[in-house]
């Protein structure tokens, strides 16, 4: 679940509903950004398949007592976490080899898990490196340049849909998550940089921009108050709370 809280509510959005929007931002990127036109349905499949591992997850809410606020991706109890991440990119895999390859490389790659020391992240990591194998030679031979791409596409729009979620809408610079204030660390070329910023609270800019065009897209979330889950529970509160929609519009500037 992917958390931003307000001082009412929680936001509450479902990691797999922010995969649709990370796959939303995707289809819009110039198609020669990917590399490899044949392998590009394959790119998308993964974008908007990513956060399968969530689905179970997400389905029933867990408050986290320490912090005084919903469990979010960020503080999910780890294995649990490392299981449902193994399922669903089992999951995709038996769908769609390929798309499996840049899911697993992409959580395979996460920090906390490439340089942790703990036993159940070394097991996870050493089990995405094997099934890594196991695509490649079975796909052989792959555009590798093309894969490390993808991947990267794959990383910049989990980055640009979470910038979405974990924002207040119009947020400045200065109030936005830490994580983006800097931009995304997911570049698509040497020495590039990709910095977001909301130009007004429904429109962001990116700069480079890899966009083709001008768009809106939109994102299911849960305004749920913190007096009804004072008084119901988390879990009753979150299904007595109505979904919302959230548009961005994604402007387009020439590189």
């Amino acid at each position: 679940m992917i958390i931003r809280e307000t001082e009412q509510t929680f936001v509450m959005t479902h990691q797999h509903e922010h995969a649709k929007l990370s796959g939303d931002i995707a289809k819009r990127f110039h198609a020669r950004l990917f590399l490899n036109e044949e392998r590009r349905d394959d790119a998308l499949h993964a974008v908007y398949e990513h956060d399968r591992a969530w689905i179970s997850m997400d389905d029933t809410p867990i408050w986290n007592d320490g912090a005084g606020a919903p469990y979010s991706f960020i503080d999910y109890p780890l294995l649990p976490k490392l299981l449902c991440y193994r399922n669903g990119i089992d999951e995709t895999e038996r769908g769609n080899a390929y798309a499996a390859l840049l899911c697993s490389l992409h959580y395979a790659n996460f920090e906390a898990i490439r340089t942790s020391d703990q036993p159940e992240m070394a097991a996870f990591r050493r089990h995405e490196l094997e099934r890594q194998a196991r695509i490649r030679a079975a796909l052989a031979p792959l555009d590798e340049a093309a894969v490390r791409r993808q991947q990267q596409i794959l990383k910049l729009c989990d980055g640009l849909s979470l910038y979405v979620c974990l924002n207040e809408p119009g947020a400045d610079k200065a109030r936005e998550h830490p994580w983006y204030r800097a931009g995304f660390d997911a570049p698509l070329a040497a020495g590039e940089q990709y910095v977001a910023h909301w130009a007004n609270p429904r429109e962001i800019r990116v700069a480079p921009s890899p966009f083709a065009e001008t768009f809106t897209v939109s994102v299911r979330q849960k305004h749920v108050p913190k007096t009804l889950i004072a008084e119901a529970g988390l879990h009753a509160a979150f299904d007595r709370t109505a979904w919302t929609e959230q548009q961005a519009t994604f402007l387009a500037e020439s590189n």
